[in-house]
């Protein structure tokens, strides 16, 4: 199979779709310095998949993540996150949508160091006016799930890298999101670390939620069981399988 005749539709089952975007584009700046950094990109993601999106650096990847996480906007097309058309939507009903149906994890674990395990895990069900026995509870059982039970009232400097990332994961899954997304996640961790992480995610997808996670590694892209591939703002392959993409990473 060459590189050009790898499929560009998939075979999966259809659910509901939860992500959606028509003819997206993002231009940073103006005139001769404007970087297309989306060009009319078209995107479905159904509920309960589990994807990667991967690509050279500066294929636009982080972009998309920041535009399907509400954290930036397209200059141009529509994004509909659960059916909702979120592309004009003021920055603060984008804030509720982001603490309600949106988890993140990040590469650098963004925990506050004056907290504790168990506090870090609290913070986004203070924003969504949870009240405070529920929050401890909700976060006792979101830390019991990425097993730190024994670690909620240790500090991030009392914590591994790894813990500190499981405390990230169960930060973001606190507030039953409807959607996880996480931007490099073991791009800080060792390679026993990023295989204990990535057994959390393929836990969290068979419990029904559906993740999309930026990555360069081939090998947490073999966890999801969809691979979009970007070049230059682009989707050149919307429905890549682990095998496949390797064909796509040595062409």
């Amino acid at each position: 199979m060459t590189f050009e005749s790898l499929p560009q539709k998939s075979s999966r089952d259809y659910h509901p779709v939860i992500i959606r975007l028509e003819e997206v584009s993002k231009v940073y700046g103006s005139g001769e310095t404007a970087v297309h950094a989306l060009s009319n990109v078209n995107l479905i993601i159904d509920q309960g998949e589990y994807c990667s999106i991967m690509g050279a650096s500066g294929s636009g990847k982080s972009t998309l993540m920041n535009i399907i996480g509400c954290l930036d906007r397209p200059t141009s097309g529509r994004y509909y996150l659960d059916n909702l058309d979120v592309s004009k939507l003021p920055d603060t009903e984008l804030a509720k949508i982001r603490n309600r149906k949106i988890g993140f994890v990040f590469q650098q674990f963004h925990l506050l160091p004056q907290m504790t395990a168990l506090e870090n895990v609290m913070l986004p069900m203070v924003y969504a006016a949870v009240p405070q026995q529920e929050r401890r509870d909700r976060a006792i059982v979101a830390l019991t799930r990425v097993g730190l039970e024994n670690r909620i009232n240790n500090k991030p400097n009392q914590l591994s890298g790894g813990q500190q990332q499981r405390v990230a994961i169960a930060r973001a899954i606190v507030n039953n999101p409807l959607l996880l997304l996480a931007d490099e996640p073991t791009g800080a961790l060792d390679s026993q670390t990023t295989r204990e992480v990535l057994a959390i995610f393929d836990e969290l997808h068979n419990s029904g939620i559906t993740i999309v996670i930026v990555t360069h590694e081939q090998e947490v892209a073999r966890h999801s069981q969809r691979i979009i591939w970007f070049r230059d703002g682009q989707v050149v392959y919307p429905y890549l399988t682990p095998e496949e993409m390797l064909q796509v990473v040595v062409s």
